[in-house]
């Protein structure tokens, strides 16, 4: 039987995407994984439309060059700049969007969803107009969360943070107001908060990942071009970032299982 053991990358501008590497390792344990973490650069959401790009291409480069078999773009700026354009085509890539917009309107009863994401994203548009296109009868409701990307990317994450709960509450009343019982997150750092998220928007809001909705839309493309890696035995994870190797490991090591990953430095462009 046929097995490809070339590793699968995944990029996003800081820490966020391991929530997609997280549910990579889940469900599908045996294939070697290749992370880069653009640390240098982060956040991409405060970027302009073509910054974000070029970083995005510079991004897929760097993992095209590791030889790896597919991407996922696990930037919801990144993957919200890409709507439309034909940046990696025709590589094997697919961004956040499509599979989380698909997941929110599976569960949302109400036809009332709710959009957190950066600002980038949320000026783009693609989320309502994607929602729409699958179910023109919804309500979108969507606000940019610019200070949730750094609070995570420095640690802030716990139930019980005050500044971040203050912003939490600041962001997310609104949308509770508005009777929402699916909330997108849009950015792969957000589910980090998910705790304080659902504390603020109550436990009946169906909160849609979208590192892990990527993660399973992945999977279903491996499976059907079949790709996946049939060896036995655990697969690895080699991560890289743009900036100091200590601050990562920091960071990383509060949300995901680091033992016997290997972690290295690299330059982009």
């Amino acid at each position: 039987m046929y097995t490809d053991n070339r590793p699968i990358g995944v990029f996003d501008s800081g820490i966020g995407g391991l929530t997609a590497v997280i549910e990579l390792r889940r469900i599908l344990p045996n294939e070697d994984i290749v992370y880069l973490g653009d640390t240098a650069r982060v956040p991409y959401g405060t970027k302009s439309r073509e910054t974000v790009l070029r970083y995005a291409e510079q991004d897929y480069d760097f993992l095209k060059n590791l030889g790896v078999k597919f991407t996922i773009a696990a930037c919801g700026t990144v993957s919200s700049v890409m709507v439309g354009e034909n940046a990696f085509a025709p590589a094997f890539c697919t961004g956040v969007i499509q599979p989380t917009v698909e997941a929110a309107c599976r569960a949302s009863k109400n036809k009332k969803i709710g959009v957190i994401a950066t600002s980038a994203s949320v000026r783009s548009g693609c989320y309502e107009r994607l929602i729409k296109q699958i179910s023109p009868e919804a309500e979108v409701f969507s606000r940019a969360c610019p200070m949730f990307v750094p609070l995570v990317e420095n640690g802030y994450t716990y139930r019980g943070c005050l500044p971040t709960e203050e912003f939490a509450r600041e962001y997310l009343s609104p949308l509770k107001e508005q009777g929402i019982d699916a909330l997108i997150l849009g950015c792969t750092h957000y589910p980090l908060l998910s705790q304080i998220i659902s504390d603020t928007v109550g436990s009946a809001v169906s909160l849609i990942s979208s590192g892990a909705e990527a993660a399973r839309y992945a999977e279903k493309l491996l499976r059907e071009k079949g790709l996946l890696n049939k060896k036995s035995g655990a697969g690895s994870l080699k991560l890289y970032c743009t900036d100091s190797v200590e601050l990562f490991r920091e960071s990383a090591a509060h949300f995901i299982d680091l033992d016997g990953a290997e972690i290295e430095k690299c330059s982009l462009g």
